[in-house]
């Protein structure tokens, strides 16, 4: 059976960009794992995940995808609350405030600083 091992999101602001995920990243549990040759960065958990903020293969501007959402479980509401303020106070910007969706549902939506929407969930 597969599994979804990795996800990347592209980025115009490369720089930027690694700055707002090293800062933001360890929160999930991840850390760099390793330079990639377009100029951005790998991260990895200890499950081997990984996630990586790239430039476009193609060369062409890097552009978010309508419905598009990487999405990171957490154990704890406040994890939830924690990872959704850090990537505010690193310049991200709310589509979503923490709270309940359904019961027993807690996420938190925000948008990186090349828009890509991130969500942090508490399930249960």
């Amino acid at each position: 059976m597969a599994k979804i091992n990795y996800t990347t999101v592209g980025s115009n602001k490369l720089k930027d960009a690694m700055a707002f995920y090293d800062a933001l990243l360890p929160l999930a549990g991840f850390a760099p794992a390793m330079e990639h040759h377009s100029g951005g960065r790998a991260y990895a958990n200890q499950d081997g995940q990984i996630f990586g903020v790239f430039g476009p293969f193609d060369k062409k501007a890097a552009t978010v995808g309508n419905g598009s959402m990487l999405a990171f479980a957490f154990d704890e509401r406040a994890e939830v609350d924690a990872f959704y303020a850090k990537g505010l106070e690193l310049g991200g910007t709310d589509d979503g405030a923490p709270g309940e969706r359904n019961p027993g549902a807690y996420f938190a939506y925000f948008r990186d600083l090349d828009g890509n929407k991130l969500c942090g969930y508490k399930l249960g």
